[in-house]
């Protein structure tokens, strides 16, 4: 007599029926052309419903997810080429898309949650960034100066002169991320973050997913990998990989201010700043902008001689769309307002803007900084 097969490991997400019908939505979109994992069904409660699909890791059919692999890695250098591999698994998904199911066409058939909501007049950038309230404090005195009166301010970012002008940043996107905009598209995930992308690759989370533009989806893990993963999610959003990493191990490094200065007679700011990340990330990153350039750029449209000119906007979007600066202190607003000048000039900061100093791991609790240049 044949023993009863056992139960199937279910993971069930809770989600109000809005987001539920995206989740769905979104998995109906790309299931056909992406690696995820089965839908298994949907559950309506009286407060929230549920969205069943196999649990991918208790099923054995996955081990990690991308950030526990990475933070894995920069404790590790064992664990880098698996890294490694992971990425060069996410760039290929990307191109077999763009071969199955690519096309030009406006943003405004694009999935519009990560850009055109974010983006619009009115919407969360405008609310968060250009209110009159939003100020950051000045050196040694720590007096409140707010952003707005800093437009057109020279800003000198590591020692590269650039201009401080956040209402012109934010308008620049919109008039080039219009509705009509005509990009290279794709089906996929939509949302490419670390807690989304499973080892061996499988696509997790479909609330953005259906067709995207395939710069955004560069943009979207490019600065997941070099601010959010490594910074600001575990500093400001801790819940997130608490819930989401089986690990959820602490970052080894994260950037660092080490100097800022305001002249206000000659409407000057300077700051000088490490971008500190493990040896993990590092890795991440220069295998993305490889595979970027080698293939996914001439794939998608983009020119990889100029490639972060083209990313400028939806990069633009990332950095001021997903955490509001109202929670940043003001060491880490003017981090991320330094890398918001470098990406506005893109032509004149070259490789800085994705620029890092790895740190070494020599054993548990121990690390030292790399003063190699690791510009990539």
């Amino acid at each position: 007599m044949n023993s009863p097969a056992a139960p199937r490991p279910v993971f069930r997400k809770a989600m109000d029926p809005a987001k539920a019908d995206a989740e769905i939505r979104g998995w109906q979109a790309v299931a056909r052309v992406l690696p995820v994992p089965e839908l298994l069904g949907r559950t309506e409660l009286p407060d929230r419903h549920l969205v069943a699909y196999e649990d991918v890791f208790a099923g054995g059919r996955c081990s990690s997810l991308l950030g526990d692999l990475i933070a894995t890695a920069d404790r590790d250098r064992k664990a880098l080429p698996k890294l490694t591999t992971l990425i060069d698994a996410v760039c290929d998904s990307w191109l077999a898309g763009i071969s199955d199911t690519g096309r030009a066409e406006p943003l405004e058939a694009c999935v519009p949650g990560l850009y055109l909501d974010r983006i619009r007049p009115g919407g969360r950038i405008d609310t968060w960034y250009l209110s009159d309230r939003l100020s950051v404090p000045a050196p040694r005195t720590g007096t409140p100066i707010p952003l707005r009166s800093l437009t057109g301010h020279d800003f000198v970012v590591n020692t590269i002169p650039l201009q401080f002008d956040l209402p012109a940043a934010v308008r620049q996107a919109r008039e080039t991320l219009t509705p009509g905009s005509r990009w290279t598209t794709a089906l996929t995930q939509g949302d490419p973050t670390e807690p989304n992308i499973a080892d061996p690759l499988c696509w997790l989370d479909f609330e953005y997913a259906g067709r995207n533009a395939v710069a955004g989806e560069i943009a979207v893990l490019l600065w997941y990998l070099l601010g959010m993963g490594g910074w600001l999610v575990p500093t400001y959003q801790p819940d997130i990989y608490d819930r989401t990493l089986p690990l959820h191990l602490p970052p080894i490094a994260t950037p660092r201010l080490e100097h800022y200065g305001y002249d206000e007679r000659h409407h000057r700011l300077e700051i000088r700043y490490s971008w500190l990340v493990g040896t993990g990330r590092q890795a991440a990153i220069a295998r993305l902008l490889e595979r970027v350039r080698t293939d996914l750029a001439p794939a998608s449209g983009l020119g990889s001689e100029r490639l972060l000119s083209q990313l400028r906007h939806f990069l633009t979007v990332r950095i001021l769309g997903v955490v509001p600066p109202c929670l940043l202190s003001g060491d880490d607003l003017l981090l991320l307002l330094a890398k918001l000048a470098e990406i506005q000039h893109p032509d004149t900061v070259g490789g800085v803007f994705t620029h890092t100093r790895p740190v070494l791991t020599t054993g548990p609790g121990d690390w030292t900084v790399d003063d190699d240049n690791h510009t990539v």
